[in-house]
């Protein structure tokens, strides 16, 4: 009862950095009055929310916990397994079952809801969705005997199928992520079918590049499978001590079932990203995948050392925003590109993580302090765990803000702005530093 009622009166503070958040929130108040004239382009915003697919109609056995007490242990427990800070530890709120079982509560109406309460009063002109749709398998094509037209409905239709009347035109721009893989090719390729058929959803394949209609020139999305990318790739299981330092473990982390590129296309993403990049000729490019470039939960540093190797190198040529989730978190960070580009003079690449649409989980505050400390190219500018949430990002000319928004713990679904950031366009920083003659 002691443990409840302190999570009921108590939320793990949002991790920031220094005066990194002061100076990013001064910035974006900065930047507020429209500029659209200056710039002879128009001003849009759009959402982007991650890992939405945990529904109470499709849970993992291990997840569902027998009453109240048991629920608080097993969260208490899975905290100290991950060797997180004992003072820091908190529990998403739970919910329970109609059999009297308690799981973690999910956050997937609430902040649809937020997202279409923020959006009454702000521009959305479209929205992505940055994978791990579906809750703990995927879709399945039947391989578990239940129907995957119903598990659709239940994660899809039912908390956005109506954000179509948000704007004319206005799509989820939607990527696969590891859980989406789980089960099978099959089940990938029957979600990957449904996103492409059924508005306001849009896919055009596992990676793919679009123009939001009515934003031809201004912006171009490129679409990643970051598990196709990742499956042949080596990557140890990972772990992270007391201190907060990192732990490669012998096993290797092993992709969804299915998820091993088939063809040459898949075997060539990557180079088909680089290309894609460089032969566009949109204002601003925003790359959105699954899995992040740098996190701080920790449990992942991994996949993001073995990803940053892959697309990196071309994100810091010719991208302006890299967009994932994974992690269920809210979080910005910059990379200076030193690393990726090594002597190239270009500006830092910001990237989003917001993956905090259904499931709460935390950061761990003492791996990023190691992270930041041991990485001189990173700047983790803000981080939440424990949290539901989306990010919404507006863009006016030749700038961007970023907002983070959550949603409290009692459905409410009202949204609540936590931080923002605002930034040039990486484009026009990288010509305007160029050396006479490069």
């Amino acid at each position: 009862m002691n443990d409840m009622a302190a999570h009921d009166g108590t939320r793990a503070a949002p991790w920031r950095f220094g005066s990194l958040a002061i100076i990013a929130l001064l910035a974006g108040c900065a930047t507020q009055q429209p500029n659209n004239r200056r710039s002879g382009t128009e001003a849009f915003g759009f959402l982007a929310f991650g890992d939405s697919g945990y529904h109470y109609d499709y849970l993992d056995p291990d997840d569902v916990q027998q009453d109240a007490a048991a629920y608080i242990a097993h969260e208490r427990s899975e905290w100290l397994e991950d060797r997180r800070a004992p003072a820091e530890f908190t529990a998403a709120p739970p919910h329970t079952l109609p059999d009297g079982r308690v799981v973690a509560a999910s956050g997937a109406l609430p902040v649809a809801a937020a997202m279409r309460t923020y959006c009454g009063e702000h521009d959305c002109r479209f929205a992505t969705m940055l994978g791990d749709n579906i809750y703990p398998e995927g879709a399945t094509a039947g391989a578990d005997g239940r129907s995957d037209a119903e598990r659709f409905r239940a994660v899809f239709e039912t908390p956005y199928g109506r954000f179509g009347e948000l704007a004319p035109d206005f799509r989820i721009y939607s990527a696969l992520g590891n859980h989406d893989w789980k089960t099978s090719r099959a089940g990938a390729l029957a979600e990957l079918h449904y996103l492409e058929h059924t508005p306001p959803f849009y896919m055009d394949g596992f990676f793919y590049r679009v123009t939001p209609p009515g934003l031809e020139g201004q912006v171009e999305l490129f679409v990643l499978d970051t598990e196709l990318l990742l499956a042949n790739v080596s990557v140890p299981e990972t772990a992270v001590d007391w201190d907060g330092s990192e732990i490669l473990l012998p096993e290797r982390d092993e992709p969804g079932e299915g998820a091993q590129q088939q063809t040459d296309a898949e075997r060539g993403q990557a180079r088909w990203l680089e290309q894609a990049l460089a032969t566009s000729t949109a204002r601003w490019k925003i790359v959105v995948g699954h899995h992040p470039l740098w996190s701080t939960a920790g449990s992942k540093f991994a996949q993001a050392r073995a990803l940053r190797a892959l697309v990196l190198p071309a994100l810091c040529r010719y991208a302006d925003l890299y967009l994932a989730g994974h992690e269920h978190t809210l979080e910005v960070h910059l990379d200076d590109c030193r690393k990726a580009l090594a002597g190239e003079p270009v500006p830092p690449l910001l990237q989003v993580v917001s993956g905090a649409a259904s499931k709460q989980r935390p950061s761990n505050s003492a791996f990023a302090t190691q992270q930041q400390a041991a990485n001189p190219e990173l700047r983790s500018l803000f981080s939440h765990g424990m949290v539901w949430g989306f990010a919404h990002i507006s863009i006016d000319g030749d700038r961007a803000t970023v907002r983070l928004l959550s949603t409290p713990d009692d459905a409410s679904g009202r949204p609540v702005e936590e931080f923002q950031y605002s930034v040039e366009r990486r484009g026009r920083r990288t010509r305007d530093n160029a050396r006479p003659g490069s």
